[in-house]
């Protein structure tokens, strides 16, 4: 019997999906399928619940409408003046602020006039539209986020960076070079269009291949099921720690994003490091697969894994790694091991991953009952959500950077920015099952269950100070999807010892951090288990700077918590069924 046979024998703890409740929820569920089209993720009753309590609200405050109509008045003729005093030198820097990380405006060209006007105006309304829209008394605090992000959507519409007559750096590309710039825009434009009508993905993602020049580093698929494939990576040392790494990434992304070109591929730098590699490689799931839950994301996923490497390489310990909602997943199994004496984890390694949902970043515009309700209608049909919609929604948190700015270079300035590993990657999407997702947003996001002590695994409540083994956490800080002082607060909910790391970059760009990655650095510093806990802002001013990689740390780390090398040990198991089914990358990441 092969291992495949073996593990598709394992009972599966599946429940059947939501069945409609009364006559006709069926006819509901496609509607708000087809109004999913139109509105995407925001769901049309939310955000006019939304609306509703902040013009009510509002209505009630004249007070507060005339002191800020008062004061863009005040602040609007003053610019319009000190204009005209400065309208013979011909420049002006702008003195109103844009948001943070708002880059439309740092060309020196728009210290020009009458460039410095458009741009002083532009700015100066939103911040008044952000003054109405997220500090009314008496709002909820979700939806005044909804309604200033709504707004903040419809006036970026009307930057003037983004329209050609008003933006200093097109007029100047256009007189440069005689309006060609409009031509090859337009040429990208249709270009685009054409690859988004037959679903493809933009242009220069197809010089990545996944197993030729990405995702290469040698290895066996030595173990699948119904939704995993188990990678063993082949030895580049004559000798390897004696515990092996066990590396659960998120599965809303392709696994490769931990092994991407050669030189930035965090499998490879293990690998040449002495330590023997397995990773989980999930399965794009399709409609079959509606009813796989978070039970069966950690049986046939980690625990299966676990299960395993501890026949390949028996009476070892194991370091566990997990990525994003992996690492969410790693912190569930490792209590529910840790409730039943199952000490098999030598170490615990998150890479930005959340326990504690109660801050869990941008993706919390999303969340209320309204929203998983129509997000689980959109599900509904199809059996999950597709890659492209969740994709969707994060380019809207950041449409400035991710769609006008692209609108701007690829149409106006007809220019296209090189492809890179990681924004191709990046395109290569994922599906999320119908039952799994819910369970996801509605346990974790939207009723925080797993540090308030109500997650259940197998029907036993898991506790996460029931861990025991030391923890290695990394966060980033510009990370939009898990801020790290949401990360850092899995410091509450542990006993045991953490060495947290604060790193520049982005939720994955400060992940893939490689030796020899320009301009990073990064923060570290231990707390023991008997130590007393220290805030996140008392933590930033304590711990030391590093310049370079935190993979060296991790490694020293790593290092440190493993016993004497020893011989590889053999590339799966024939004599326990598991058999080499074919070379790495596998079959499931190759699914679209």
């Amino acid at each position: 019997m092969n291992n495949e046979e073996k593990a598709n024998q394992k009972p599966l703890h599946i429940t059947q999906p939501v069945l409609p409740s009364y006559e006709g929820q069926a006819f509901d569920m496609v509607l708000h399928a087809w109004l999913s089209r139109f509105a995407g993720w925001l769901s049309p009753a939310a955000f006019g619940l939304a609306m509703f309590d902040w013009s009510a609200h509002l209505s009630l405050f004249p007070a507060k409408r005339m002191d800020i109509a008062k004061r863009a008045q005040i602040e609007n003729f003053q610019l319009f003046f000190h204009m005209l005093d400065n309208l013979l030198k011909k420049e002006e820097p702008i003195s109103a602020h844009c948001r943070s990380g708002d880059k439309r405006f740092k060309n020196e060209s728009w210290n020009m006039f009458p460039f410095s006007l458009y741009a002083q105006m532009f700015l100066l309304s939103e911040k008044y539209s952000n003054e109405l829209t997220s500090h009314m008394r008496g709002v909820s605090s979700h939806h005044q986020h909804v309604i200033n992000f709504m707004a903040r959507q419809m006036l970026d519409m009307f930057s003037p960076s983004n329209i050609p007559w008003m933006n200093p750096e097109v007029i100047e590309k256009t007189y440069n070079q005689n309006g060609t710039n409009f031509v090859k825009g337009f040429h990208n434009f249709i270009e685009d269009i054409n690859l988004n009508l037959s679903n493809l993905p933009p242009m220069g993602t197809e010089q990545f291949k996944v197993g030729e020049n990405v995702a290469v580093t040698p290895g066996k698929v030595i173990f699948r099921n119904r939704l995993i494939e188990l990678i063993q990576y082949s030895p580049t040392t004559d000798k390897v720690y004696a515990e092996p790494i066990l590396i659960v990434p998120a599965w809303i992304m392709k696994y490769y994003i931990l092994d991407l070109s050669p030189h930035n591929s965090m499998v490879k730098y293990l690998v040449s490091q002495g330590h023997t590699v397995f990773m989980i490689s999930w399965k794009n799931p399709g409609s079959e697969d509606r009813d796989l839950g978070l039970e069966d994301y950690a049986e046939l996923g980690v625990m299966n894994a676990l299960d395993v490497i501890n026949d390949i390489i028996p009476e070892t310990k194991i370091h566990a790694v997990g990525y994003c909602i992996g690492g969410t997943l790693l912190s569930i199994v490792a209590a529910a091991m840790a409730e039943k004496s199952d000490d098999r984890l030598k170490t615990i390694t998150i890479f930005a991953g959340q326990v504690d949902f109660k801050t869990a970043g941008e993706l919390m515009l999303f969340m209320d009952e309204s929203e998983i309700s129509y997000l689980e209608d959109i599900m509904w049909e199809k059996g999950y959500l597709d890659g492209t919609q969740m994709a969707g929604a994060f380019s809207m948190l950041h449409s400035t950077d991710l769609i006008w700015s692209r609108i701007i270079h690829d149409y106006h300035m007809g220019e296209r920015e090189p492809m890179i590993d990681l924004i191709a990657w990046d395109y290569d999407t994922t599906r999320l099952p119908y039952k799994m997702h819910s369970e996801y947003l509605r346990s974790l996001f939207l009723n925080n269950d797993l540090v308030q002590g109500r997650f259940k695994l197998h029907g036993k409540r898991v506790a996460l100070p029931d861990i025991t083994a030391p923890i290695f956490s990394v966060s980033t800080l510009t990370d939009h999807v898990a801020p790290w002082r949401s990360v850092y607060r899995i410091h509450l909910y542990t006993k045991t010892d953490i060495t947290f790391v604060l790193t520049t970059g982005g939720h994955n760009a400060g992940i893939v951090s490689e030796p020899g990655h320009a301009n990073r650095k990064y923060q570290l510093l231990t707390r023991k288990k008997e130590a007393k806990h220290i805030t996140s802002d008392a933590w930033k001013d304590k711990a030391p700077y590093f310049d370079g990689s935190w993979w060296l740390a991790w490694h020293d780390w790593l290092a440190n918590y493993s016993e004497e090398k020893v011989k590889p040990p053999s590339m799966g198991n024939p004599k326990k069924g598991y058999d080499i089914l074919c070379d790495a990358p596998g079959t499931y990441v190759l699914q679209k």
